[in-house]
């Protein structure tokens, strides 16, 4: 069986590919979790292996929205595309027997799940504002771009494990978008070269004395400067504080599925700090956790996680019992 990334897949196939059973989607989901070239491990040990399936149908989801937003090449090409995987979207929830691997395997999480449409297609909505929309002028707009390209990621986490009240998913959301703006600022150089993309919002550079002129030379010249580092402090601040307020999060899920969370919330924490260590300069150098760091992480959150001694039985704690 030829499984191919999406680029390739697209290359070969185009939009109508041939059916896919669903016992071949599902192997092309599971391989495309696992061999896609970015170091995600999408399941984690502690899930129940019940659930892995559907975690893999999300994430190649996810992938190929994003591969078609990111790897084209073409803006315009992107749009195209993601105009097709918003059709084969529409097509499922419609009740349309799919074709496409990813479709086929993700019908049947959609069904067992009961996953809405809705943070599907805001994920759409997020890759197509990146072929539009390369600059920001308040820092609300990025928030709000972090409500189309993060926070559906955590609100299908949260559905395929049995969870949608509103308490989970807004610490959930803030948790996401804390994530989202780590990531913006660790690769604020990265984005500006590679993809033409600042997402560091206009109204606080300026509050800083800074503004896209410097910020170009800055990048060029590989230094930063007072203004970049006090600005850089100013929005690393503001994601910590999101990270805090969805700090309760992890003790109102099963106890496998909080680990994770806890995991993913100390790493974005782990990189803000990174930033910090480094004195704000996110210019001549990426921050990055590494792999010694990252298995100190794991242990240091097991360990709390498991000694704390919530939900013993693994059992996940209902939605009323939040409120």
């Amino acid at each position: 069986m030829d499984f191919l990334f999406p680029k390739d897949f697209l290359d070969r196939y185009g939009a109508d590919c041939r059916p896919w059973s669903p016992t071949e989607a599902r192997a092309y989901t599971r391989w495309l979790s696992g061999a896609h070239y970015e170091n995600f491990h999408v399941v984690s040990f502690l899930l129940p292996k019940s659930l892995h399936q559907d975690f893999f149908n999300v994430y190649a989801y996810c992938r190929w929205a994003d591969d078609l937003g990111d790897e084209l090449g073409d803006r315009r090409k992107s749009l195209v595309a993601l105009a097709w995987w918003r059709g084969e979207l529409e097509s499922l929830f419609g009740g349309r027997p799919p074709r496409h691997p990813v479709f086929v395997a993700l019908q049947e999480t959609v069904a067992r799940r009961r996953l809405p449409e809705e943070p599907f297609e805001r994920l759409i909505q997020a890759f197509e504002m990146d072929q539009t929309k390369t600059r920001y002028q308040t820092y609300e707009e990025v928030l709000d771009y972090c409500v189309y390209s993060a926070n559906p990621v955590g609100r299908l986490v949260l559905g395929l494990c049995g969870y949608s009240d509103e308490r989970r998913v807004a610490l959930s959301d803030s948790i996401c978008t804390a994530l989202q703006l780590a990531n913006h600022w660790q690769d604020v150089r990265r984005d500006l070269l590679e993809r033409d993309r600042v997402y560091l919002p206009a109204d606080r550079m300026a509050a800083h004395g800074y503004d896209y002129g410097a910020l170009a030379r800055d990048v060029e010249a590989g230094r930063a400067g007072e203004p970049v580092r006090a600005l850089i402090r100013d929005l690393t601040e503001r994601a910590l504080a999101l990270f805090e307020a969805g700090a309760d999060l992890p003790d109102l899920l099963d106890r496998r599925l909080s680990i994770d969370i806890e995991l993913f919330r100390r790493g974005g924490i782990t990189v803000l700090d990174k930033i910090r260590r480094q004195g704000y300069d996110v210019i001549s150098r990426r921050p990055k956790v590494g792999k010694l760091e990252r298995v100190g992480l794991v242990v240091r959150v097991l360990a709390s996680r498991l000694l704390a001694g919530r939900n013993p039985s693994g059992a996940a704690p209902r939605p009323e019992a939040a409120e």
